[in-house]
């Protein structure tokens, strides 16, 4: 049984490439390990699951370690390429580009596609500072609050652009964390709400 399943594996790898492989392997690692948990999925569950033999998943990735740093940093662009275009400069005031992130966010967090945020559930089951994947998910948030902090310095008549910022930060971070147990029709659905009530409102030309 082993051996046709090699041979069948060699099959489907001939038509891709080594690169074309890794990205199918880790797209497979990260709907396993962002709905069912880092530390709960083996590598051999992955393998399995991307129908390629365990030598190739190692071949691929040196390490467990070394394939959960990439299935955060695979997270991270992804989510860098969502908040730049939702945020994007396109003629709409900086107040507009924030409220329009928190409408995206409402969709985002809905049942079915979101479990919670990736890179706060790779912080709680690898609180080791030293570990690439905690690393790369630290570097997320911040990059997140930086983003947050250059959107407020952009707004007019506010007195503390970062604290701003940081009461945004909360209120995003709290969605994320809210519907992984209260659902979306908890605290979550206020944070639009909530953002609106904190930012100042638009002057009226004329």
């Amino acid at each position: 049984m082993g051996r046709l399943l090699d041979v069948a594996e060699q099959r489907v790898t001939r038509r891709r490439t080594s690169t074309q492989t890794r990205e199918h392997v880790l797209a497979v690692a990260h709907d396993l390990f962002y709905w069912q948990g880092i530390r709960a999925v083996g590598v051999d569950k992955i393998a399995a699951e991307a129908g390629v033999a365990p030598t190739t998943l190692y071949r691929l990735f040196a390490s467990k370690e070394d394939l959960i740093a990439a299935y955060v940093e695979r997270a991270d662009q992804g989510y860098r390429e969502w908040l730049t275009q939702v945020t994007r400069a396109d003629g709409r005031s900086a107040r507009e580009r924030i409220l329009a992130l928190f409408d995206a966010l409402l969709v985002q967090i809905q049942p079915g596609t979101c479990r919670g945020c990736p890179f706060l559930m790779a912080l709680a089951e690898y609180p080791d500072a030293q570990v690439a994947g905690h690393q790369q998910a630290v570097a997320m948030k911040t990059w997140v609050h930086a983003q947050l902090n250059e959107l407020t310095r952009q707004l007019d008549h506010v007195e503390d652009p970062a604290l701003l910022a940081d009461h945004l930060t909360l209120i995003m971070e709290g969605a994320y964390a809210s519907v992984q147990a209260l659902g979306i029709d908890g605290p979550a659905r206020q944070a639009r709400v909530l953002v609106e009530t904190i930012l100042p409102g638009e002057e009226i030309a004329g």
